[in-house]
């Protein structure tokens, strides 16, 4: 459920082949880190224990690997012993799509702590093999998930609770514009961009010729926002522009927006959340859009599951997250480098 756009991961920011994160010296150096990680799994582990949620575990192949444009996929062959054929299939970017069929079998309240696979990304917080911590409730709002955000940080020592923001008001306080007031159409999928990179250009942000309404908006947030968010507690990003709805669904209070946060500290994403969409042509639209564009962008698209849309269809009134559990140890123990909180890495 992460956006892969809270910064462009970068092969430079790899550590030194020569480095062995598997050397006595580097493992003792790692060993507060990684005990710390340890009470931090088993505080998580306890958080949704005593909540009544249910701990599941999802198969990590997948028709469709998750369908956010701009996250690549590992793929691999599908050898079936009697099938008439082999297929493709994908490692998940997110336990989502799963979790939400076993919503959709009335499963209940759930939470995984999933290994989850990004192809291209590598940097001092990017991991191409990481821990995503999803959770879903059916018969709650995202707002209900702001405040688990808040329990569960104070329960494995991150201060808190919360500061709530809406995305308008960040771009107000932050750039100066009225974000919000830029979208001509707050129904289409890609609102005319020509206001708002007016409004970078005031503010000296530099936008491309073809940058669409989402480009421009990024140009802003990730120079003139992200970096400031969360300066000094965890702050809850929230009612996103309507055409970042992705998997949420739109606000009833303002159509504008949909129901959509992200929390940030210190400028770092940790986790992304949803008021969940339960329209399956709404979610087949958004997801046929954004193969589209990642078709255009990079010349790649994944097949969409018609057995996900089906169960989109069957929700319940819901709301998810998913929460990046590396980053999370980062914030509480001050590490620097994902790969400080990592028993072993991807060599």
């Amino acid at each position: 459920m992460t956006d892969s756009r809270d910064t462009a991961p970068s092969a430079a920011a790899s550590l030194p082949s020569t480095r062995r994160w598997w050397s006595r010296d580097e493992l003792i150096r790692k060993r507060p880190f990684l005990l710390e990680r340890q009470r931090i799994v088993a505080e998580i582990r306890a958080f949704f224990t005593r909540q009544g949620l249910l701990e599941v575990e999802t198969p990590v192949l997948q028709l469709s690997p998750g369908l956010e444009p701009h996250l690549r996929a590992f793929s691999t062959t599908l050898e079936e012993p009697f099938a008439s054929r082999d297929r493709t299939v994908f490692l998940h970017t997110s336990p989502e799509f799963a979790m939400k069929k076993l919503l959709a079998g009335g499963l209940g309240p759930m939470f995984q702590m999933a290994r989850v696979f990004r192809n291209g990304e590598r940097s001092e917080r990017h991991h191409p093999e990481f821990t995503m911590l999803e959770w879903y409730r059916p018969g709650a709002t995202y707002r209900d998930l702001m405040d688990d955000c808040d329990g569960l940080f104070a329960a494995v020592g991150l201060s808190g609770p919360c500061e709530r923001l809406t995305v308008q008001d960040a771009f107000l306080r932050y750039a100066g514009i009225d974000v919000l007031g830029t979208v001509d159409d707050p129904y289409s999928p890609a609102p005319d961009p020509t206001r708002l990179k007016a409004e970078a250009a005031r503010i000296g942000i530099y936008t491309g010729g073809n940058d669409s309404w989402d480009d421009a908006f990024f140009h802003i947030f990730l120079e003139k926002i992200e970096p400031r968010l969360g300066e000094e507690r965890p702050v809850i990003l929230h009612d996103w522009p309507a055409s970042m709805a992705a998997l949420s669904r739109r606000s009833a209070e303002d159509v504008r927006v949909c129901e959509r946060f992200e929390i940030y500290l210190r400028g770092v994403e940790l986790a992304n959340a949803f008021g969940e969409l339960t329209d399956p042509v709404e979610q087949r639209r958004r997801f046929e859009h954004d193969m589209d564009l990642k078709e255009r962008l990079y010349g790649l698209r994944y097949p969409i599951d018609d057995s996900f849309i089906e169960a989109v269809g069957q929700l319940p009134d819901c709301a998810g997250i998913a929460l990046g559990v590396d980053r999370l140890v980062m914030a509480v123990t001050g590490a620097t480098r994902i790969e400080d909180v990592l028993w072993a890495e991807v060599d």
